[in-house]
């Protein structure tokens, strides 16, 4: 922990906020001064924000332990909040720990304890089991969609996490569900409730209905694609085999595409999650494991290439979209016989005859086998590609610093002279490896 520690109109300028949405306000508020607080707002309201600020208005200076533990469902969401935690500055220390890496890479980075620690339920009952930490210090606990958490099969662990914690006097829950049922082994007693799910505000999504002659619907979600033009979106499949057809009839026809799935190791979905914010891919073909707790930006649409089962998973896809004021589609791929369930209803069928023009993939990225723990920062990187590489400014495109090394948005055009020319480069004092992705 270093002492430059920033408050929170810092923290607020150092992300570029200039003002915090009612739900995080009242939220900050809440929790400030509350012991026990149930937060449910859509998906990308902004409910790590609204939890982080008081989270760290409440740690000590003082303390050299790990004084606030956050549980969290999946290992995006994980490193998503230990992102979003790092970029405020705060000065206090953070580490993510989770299932899918090395338990070796947990050791060295909680060396020396973080003041927040964040993880999945699984990865945090082990390091407990073997007591690498003091629980003392912990005095507030976050169970980030908490609900997702339990649906996923970590009741048991955060039932034997939160048994050890006897000093927790803050316990915070967010989910972007409604009427979940809260176990008792949570100890949540007489909770205040923050609500955002039924927003009066008129939602901006549209859903649209896409007819396709054929059960084989893969030619129609080509010809939805050509409609689209060059919008970034997610195409929603059920089956893991599902995301592999379409993957490869996409390759054949030469859209720019990455999957997501939990059959994929953590170090591809992380690059896919990657390739996607920065642009280099247009499309992103998932599992329901992208409805939620993925860091994503801001998207025009999203298809249900396969019908979701039920209500709950077709309102978590539809929120990736139409989040937050932006306006947003989701569009239902459908066989003319194929049944459709309750909860959509009924929905009149587009016409998507209309192309729109479709431009070919402009970005590319690198990576750079060096990362935040050889002090290497964004500027570093940047001034290489700028003075080495001989880019401007509009040729650099997203740089995604990790701990061990950084990935480089930069035109597929110039990306193979941009590695013969900078491979082997140093940064700081590390000589690095530049490689296309």
């Amino acid at each position: 922990m270093t002492n430059n520690i920033k408050d929170q109109q810092d923290i607020l300028a150092k992300l570029n906020i200039h003002q915090l949405n009612p739900m995080q306000e009242e939220a900050i508020s809440v929790i400030e001064t509350t012991t026990n607080t149930v937060l449910l707002s859509p998906t990308g309201s902004g409910k790590t924000l609204a939890f982080l600020l008081p989270l760290i208005n409440s740690l000590s200076l003082d303390c050299k332990d790990i004084q606030a533990l956050i549980l969290v469902p999946s290992r995006e969401l994980a490193i998503q909040i230990e992102q979003v935690a790092r970029d405020m500055g705060s000065g206090f220390k953070v580490n993510a720990v989770y299932g899918g890496r090395p338990m070796s890479k947990d050791k060295i980075e909680i060396k020396h304890e973080p003041a927040i620690l964040i993880g999945t339920p699984g990865r945090v009952a082990d390091h407990f089991r073997s007591e690498r930490f003091s629980l003392t210090s912990i005095k507030t606990l976050v169970l980030d969609e908490f609900d997702k958490s339990l649906e996923v099969g970590f009741e048991q662990e955060m039932k034997e996490i939160i048994g050890q914690l006897s000093g927790v006097n803050k316990r915070i829950l967010t989910s972007a569900t409604q009427g979940v049922k809260i176990p008792e082994f949570v100890r949540l007693d007489h909770p205040t409730m923050i609500n955002y799910l039924n927003d009066d505000k008129k939602s901006k999504l549209t859903i649209k209905m896409v007819l396709s002659p054929s059960s084989n619907k893969l030619q129609t979600l080509l010809d939805l694609l050509m409609h689209l033009g060059n919008q970034q979106g997610i195409v929603f499949c059920n089956l893991r085999d599902s995301i592999d057809l379409v993957s490869r009839f996409l390759e054949k026809n030469k859209i720019s595409h990455t999957c997501f799935s939990g059959a994929m190791e953590q170090k591809d979905r992380e690059r896919s999650l990657i390739t996607f914010r920065n642009g280099t891919s247009q499309v992103l073909i998932a599992t329901d494991l992208a409805a939620r707790g993925i860091d994503i930006p801001e998207l025009n649409y999203i298809i249900h290439y396969e019908l979701p089962n039920a209500l709950e998973e077709f309102t978590h896809r539809n929120g990736r979209t139409a989040r937050v004021n932006a306006k947003g589609t989701a569009y239902i791929l459908k066989w003319e016989k194929e049944f459709l369930p309750e909860f959509i209803g009924q929905i009149k069928a587009e016409d998507i005859s209309k192309k729109s023009p479709l431009k070919p993939q402009y970005w590319e990225t690198l990576f750079i086998s060096g990362g935040r723990k050889d002090k290497i920062s964004k500027g570093d990187i940047a001034g290489l590609f700028f003075k080495e590489g001989g880019l401007n400014k509009d040729q650099l495109g997203t740089i995604e610093l990790k701990q061990d090394c950084a990935f480089v948005a930069v035109p597929l055009s110039l990306s193979a002279t941009l590695v013969d020319k900078l491979n082997n480069s140093r940064l700081k004092k590390k000589k690095v490896r530049i490689s296309i992705l």
